[in-house]
């Protein structure tokens, strides 16, 4: 073989090795190009996450339906919590009938309204073998063992929030403002409230949740059979003199106009007051508590059967006192009285009868963080004495977020000396949530009824949300992280999880890292923040910086947590060459007592000034960034610490505030009044509203707004956008037909995104 030959043959060889090396190591495939289309998409990024998630009575099975990306076909299945068999409950074909998606609502508030609070569209039976489904109001008994179901209920009007009695033999419900209870087995559906004075107007609600109590006291529920059955306890809401605003749909020739009933600050509230009714009908038997008219009754429920408690706080927020209440004599007893002077008590669902009868679970902010306390009372005679405080079960300096389960029966095995406990050689375990360690992971935790042995049961970095079965012997767990979607497992404490559901990776798409960073507060508090470099910039490159606020007592910004549609967007602004920075400012929840009251009787002053110090000292530590192309957005209470950054600072080179409040005269009675006092002792800072500084606007201002907004209504960009308008300022203006707080909608959303990132590009380059 000639030389030319050979050479040739080695060449071919050499061709197909290095080929053959390419294809069993590919070059890395570049990364994917994030969108605002695709984030906004149905189903987003990361794909629909399972719905209702409950578990059985029994607690051997955990169900939940799920649905394809766009929410239009689902399955209920179920998860067996011992052996991590994964079964359909409910077939498509039945579900689509039985449960259909939220998206076939038509009403924009309504459909708000159920995903806002998580309207149930189904309910387990007591006895594990039967579902009951709401059908757009229309309840239907499904029976799992025959795979059938009945329509139990037929009327026009909606039968909302049913419940079974303890036995499953009846149902309960709420239609046209009144409690009704409808036999399973058949006919015979009776009303067992009816209020003739009302004359089938829309001021009395019996057992029925109004506006305001659902968003600011999260109240879900506002009636409960007792133990055996025999009665109802349930909360009459009496809102006659409570103002209406009107929402108006502008979109059909003939505009309609909803008259909602919403207390603003100073406002008269809703009266409320308890009252107890027969399964079967008959006389209300009315529950005095107080004296004084003007109070909230945010929780309530049942001890043991004849036997009920109730939580009653004061106008001011300031005051919780705890009643026990004998149902039958309708005699009661204030046993317990927390008292925040300098804040507010917290109102949340940590209260908790244990199982034994004898004791109950209670989280304060006594000490200055929010910790669990184990209280014991007298069980044959609740209202014999005060409750005795028996222990603090855990303390530190971090917040306990939220009692999740207790397991009364469990033994420690580990324990040294097994006799060696106050309640005997059984002394259960408390699950709960906090932020132990990091205030901005949430992880869960446990701890044994006499206070010791408290331990962690998370073992990944980032935040965790648990639901637990009644018994404790199981949970459901969901994990997130800032890079990492949520994902769902069915747990056993201390032992395995299986996991049910895990969003879709972003890796694909090669997310920027946020750098966690620290800061300091005039007063030396520290405040967490981060921040979002874009990548490939040169040297000596000055780079634009967008500040993304909340600034307010609801919420957090920065947390090691899956941050959603909004993470997604600055994944895709960052792209684009913008820094993305926020910072925690005092007044945002989950950091103590002290930190949250530093806003107490202002709105506005404290925020500002610890979001400037940040930005500073951001400054100083990042000196590429760039002063004079510095911008700020939020969205609700971050809308209006946008609007109060442009017209208290001139820091800020330009700002789109969404759904802001502008003026907290506007916004309702039991949000406001808890953190700036009562109108009528504070009326100072009540005028010295956003609207009022209008004249002192600085920097270019996207002002964006739902008009069926039923939170914070959009008579605060029409008062803004008047004293705009008057103080002679140049701003932009985008209105969003019968959109509610939330602007939702996959076209809607993706639409008000452009909008803010061509803002962006068109200010800051």
């Amino acid at each position: 073989m000639c030389l030319k030959k050979l050479l040739f043959v080695f060449a071919a060889n050499l061709l197909v090795l290095i080929s053959a090396a390419h294809a069993q190591n590919p070059a890395t495939a570049p990364p994917k190009r994030l969108t605002i289309e695709q984030i906004f998409a149905e189903g987003g990024v990361t794909g629909r996450a399972p719905e209702t998630i409950k578990w059985s009575p029994d607690g051997t099975k955990v169900s939940f339906v799920q649905r394809d990306d766009m929410g239009e076909h689902g399955e209920l299945w179920y998860v067996d919590a011992t052996t991590a068999e994964k079964k359909v409950l409910v077939s498509e074909e039945k579900l689509s009938q039985l449960a259909p998606p939220q998206s076939r609502i038509k009403d924009e508030r309504q459909r708000e309204w159920a995903t806002r609070y998580h309207v149930a569209a189904y309910t387990w039976a007591p006895d594990s073998r039967h579902l009951l489904f709401d059908s757009q109001g229309q309840l239907w008994y499904y029976s799992l063992d025959t795979g059938t179901s009945v329509q139990l209920t037929s009327s026009p009007d909606a039968s909302e929030d049913p419940k079974f009695s303890p036995d499953g033999r009846r149902l309960a419900y709420v239609r046209k403002h009144n409690l009704y209870v409808h036999p399973v087995s058949g006919e015979g559906e009776h009303a067992v409230t009816r209020d003739e004075k009302d004359n089938g107007g829309d001021n009395i609600l019996n057992g029925e949740v109004d506006w305001v109590y659902a968003e600011e006291l999260a109240v879900r529920s506002n009636y409960f059979w007792s133990p055996e059955g025999r009665d109802i306890l349930f909360l009459q809401m009496d809102e006659t003199a409570v103002p209406t605003y009107p929402i108006t749909d502008w979109l059909p020739t003939h505009p309609r106009v909803d008259q909602e009933k919403y207390p603003k600050a100073g406002d008269p509230n809703p009266v409320v007051r308890l009252g107890i009714v027969s399964g079967n009908g008959g006389k209300v038997r009315w529950i005095k508590l107080t004296d004084d008219s003007d109070t909230y009754l945010p929780r309530f429920g049942w001890i043991r059967e004849g036997w009920a408690w109730a939580e009653i706080l004061n106008r001011k927020q300031d005051v919780m006192d705890l009643y026990f209440i004998d149902t039958k004599s309708g005699k009661s007893r204030k046993v317990l009285t927390e008292s925040e002077p300098d804040a507010w008590v917290n109102v949340n669902d940590d209260f908790r009868i244990l199982k034994s009868g004898d004791r109950f679970l209670f989280t304060s902010w006594r000490d200055g963080h929010t910790h669990i306390y184990l209280y014991s009372f007298d069980a044959a005679d609740p209202l014999a004495a005060d409750s005795k405080l028996e222990r603090q079960l855990e303390s530190g300096d971090y917040e306990v977020i939220a009692i999740n389960g207790a397991d009364e029966s469990s033994v420690d095995k580990q324990a040294d000396k097994p006799g060696d406990h106050s309640s005997g050689d059984r002394p259960g375990k408390v699950f709960f949530t906090a932020n132990k360690g990091d205030p901005r992971q949430e992880k869960l935790f446990s701890v044994k009824l006499d206070g010791s042995g408290m331990r962690s049961l998370s073992s990944e970095a980032g935040s965790y949300t648990a639901t637990f079965s009644d018994d404790g012997q199981h949970f459901v767990e969901t994990h997130s992280a800032t890079l990492d979607p949520p994902r769902t497992s069915v747990c056993a404490p201390g032992g395995a999880c299986q996991k049910i559901w895990a969003g879709r990776g972003i890796e694909d798409y090669d997310p920027i890292s946020p750098k966690m960073l620290e800061f300091k507060a005039d007063d030396g508090t520290v405040l967490y923040g981060y921040l979002i470099l874009p990548r490939d910039v040169q040297p000596n490159q000055k780079i634009p910086l967008i500040v993304h606020v909340y600034g307010g007592p609801a919420a957090q910004t920065v947390q090691d947590a899956w941050g959603g549609t909004n993470a997604l967007f600055h994944q895709v602004l960052a792209n684009e060459g913008f820094a993305i920075f926020s910072v925690d400012n005092r007044g945002t929840p989950n950091r103590g007592r002290k930190f949250s009251a530093a806003i107490r009787l202002q709105s506005g002053p404290v925020e500002l000034k610890d979001q400037l110090t940040a930005l500073d000292q951001l400054y100083a530590q990042f000196p590429q960034l760039d002063h004079a192309r510095t911008a700020i957005w939020g969205w609700s209470n971050g809308g209006s610490m946008t609007l109060y950054a442009l017209t208290h600072s001139n820091r800020f080179k330009a700002g789109i505030s969404v759904a802001p409040v502008t003026n907290w005269r506007d916004y309702d009675s039991i949000y406001t009044e808890r953190y700036m006092g009562l109108l009528k002792d504070n009326t100072s800072a009540y005028d010295d509203s956003i609207v009022s500084a209008a004249s002192s606007l600085q920097g270019s201002l996207l002002l964006v707004h739902g008009t069926s907004d039923d939170n914070v209504h959009f008579q605060n960009t029409i008062q803004m956008t008047d004293a705009l308008i008057r103080a002679g300022k140049q701003f932009r203006l985008m209105v969003y037909p019968d959109k509610t707080h939330g602007i939702s909608g996959s076209g809607t959303r993706t639409q008000l995104f452009h909008m803010m990132e061509d803002f962006w590009n068109k200010e800051l380059k």
